[in-house]
């Protein structure tokens, strides 16, 4: 049983020249691609420019051609005297060498007759043009109507041939008068030569130009770049380039330095965040510290605390860890972005009944004092648990500095969500760090607290597209007033 071989598998096809040549710019630098680009563009408007001017140059050439022979004057005269020929190239042997005088415009022109006895030349002509079959078909024109087309003289030189028919002689004939070409083609091949050195003159020139021009455009680009690396290599954020002018390469500078500057901001509040948050770590660890180390102290020697110093001891301790979980939390919230993404959390949420909520457990922790509220129904768009901290945190706060049996006003209006406490206020001097992280008023700082409170609301108010301000109260009496507004409406969307 025979088997048929496989054809031969094909060649693999080269890849195209348009593809070759993209792959060719895509492996050139940016400058060289600007510079091959550009002198491309100006190779092909020369080019074109180039050929445009040599056909409106050849039309105008021909065109002045055509109109010099169509108003040449025809010869007359008889046949009689004339003796024709088979063939051009007969008529001409046995023609008498001579020059016929210029008949208009200083043009030599020759002159021959055709009829159906053969090629007729008069005398003194010294060049006979070919003929072709249907030369004679021109005897059916009117007397005196004539065509023109292109032909050659027996020597081969090119030619611009007028068919004249005329019935003025002897015999009907086609009387044909011809111009020589050559000079026309000579000219015009001359300009060619000009026009190519021209267009590979400045082609030249303009790759010269478009190196220079990419070298100054990209200046910038260089300067970009050298920052860049600069920080790659030492890590220095916040290293700008000037700017010049308000182009592209402007508008890529400017964002650049902005990034460079947001960067830098941030890694400044990230150093700052650290170092805060030691410096708050460092006080109930050092507690922690001192009363572990005093109760192993004391396991170590044998002499036991007394009951009642180590349960004051071991509360102590407790209270360390607690103020140590609620740090540790809030630093957990300060990390998110500082702003607001649309995400999962995002929903609509019932501010009167976060605030609610956040008034039962503020009663929980100032049982001596009195709240007074009034809430509207409101209904916000944001992140639920980090607007019920926000609350919590601004009657926290409102609690902490609320003497004993004071009074605590809540009010929701509007989307307007007001705290105000009866304590000894915020000094104006001090009202522009209160959003800042682990700020605390000198007054202050033998409370309990980090200083986040204050700032978790501030990020929490900002996620939900709102605004928080802290300030005295309006009626000038003793106490801070806190705002918070939040938009919304008083129907959930």
């Amino acid at each position: 049983m025979s088997t048929v071989p496989p054809p031969p598998l094909a060649p693999p096809r080269a890849p195209g020249r348009r593809k070759r040549v993209v792959h060719w710019l895509r492996s050139r630098s940016l400058r060289g691609r600007l510079t091959f680009l550009s002198a491309a563009a100006v190779a092909v408007a020369i080019a074109m420019s180039a050929l445009a001017c040599w056909f409106i140059v050849d039309k105008q050439l021909y065109g002045q051609v055509r109109t010099d022979l169509a108003s040449a004057p025809l010869a007359a005269g008889g046949l009689r005297s004339l003796t024709c020929y088979p063939t051009p190239e007969d008529a001409l042997e046995h023609q008498r060498v001579g020059s016929m005088p210029e008949i208009s415009g200083g043009i030599p022109r020759d002159t021959q007759f055709l009829s159906a006895a053969g090629v007729c030349l008069p005398p003194g002509v010294s060049k006979a043009i070919v003929t072709k079959p249907d030369d004679l078909a021109a005897l059916r024109l009117k007397n005196g109507q004539s065509i023109i087309r292109n032909g050659t003289y027996t020597t081969g030189e090119p030619a611009m041939i007028r068919l004249t028919a005329s019935h003025n002689f002897t015999t009907p004939v086609v009387v044909m008068v011809a111009t020589p070409t050559q000079p026309i083609e000579d000219s015009l091949q001359g300009l060619a030569i000009l026009l190519g050195a021209v267009s590979l003159g400045g082609i030249l020139l303009a790759a010269v130009a478009g190196r220079l021009v990419a070298h100054s455009s990209l200046k910038p680009v260089d300067q970009l770049t050298d920052a860049v690396e600069h920080i790659a290599r030492t890590e220095e954020v916040g290293t700008t380039i000037p700017v010049r002018g308000n182009d592209e390469i402007a508008r890529l500078s400017t964002s650049f330095n902005s990034m460079s500057t947001a960067l830098a901001n941030s890694r400044e509040r990230q150093t700052r965040l650290i170092a805060d948050a030691g410096h708050e770590l460092r006080t109930p660890l050092t507690s922690l510290r001192t009363n572990v180390d005093l109760l192993i102290r004391s396991n170590d020697t044998g002499r036991p605390l007394p009951p009642a110093t180590k349960t004051k001891l071991l509360g102590n301790m407790k209270a360390q860890m607690q103020e140590l979980t609620v740090l540790i939390g809030d630093l957990l919230q300060l990390s998110r972005p500082d702003t607001p993404k649309a995400g999962p959390n995002l929903t609509v949420v019932a501010l009167h009944e976060i605030a609610g909520r956040a008034i039962e457990r503020a009663k929980l922790r100032g049982p001596g004092l009195v709240f007074e509220t009034t809430t509207e129904p409101w209904y916000a768009h944001g992140d639920a648990a980090g607007l019920e901290r926000a609350v919590i945190n601004l009657l926290d706060n409102a609690v902490k500095y609320s003497p004993p049996g004071g009074t605590i006003d809540v009010r929701l209006r509007q989307g307007v969500l007001t705290v105000r406490d009866h304590g000894p206020g915020i000094p104006p001097d001090e009202l522009q760090y209160v959003f800042d992280r682990f700020w605390r008023s000198p007054s202050s700082r033998q409370l309990p607290g980090s200083g986040l409170g204050l700032s978790i609301v501030a990020q929490s108010v900002r996620e939900a597209g709102g605004e928080v301000t802290l300030g005295p109260a309006e009626d000038g009496g003793p106490g801070a007033l806190a705002t918070v507004r939040l938009p919304g409406g008083p129907a959930p969307e």
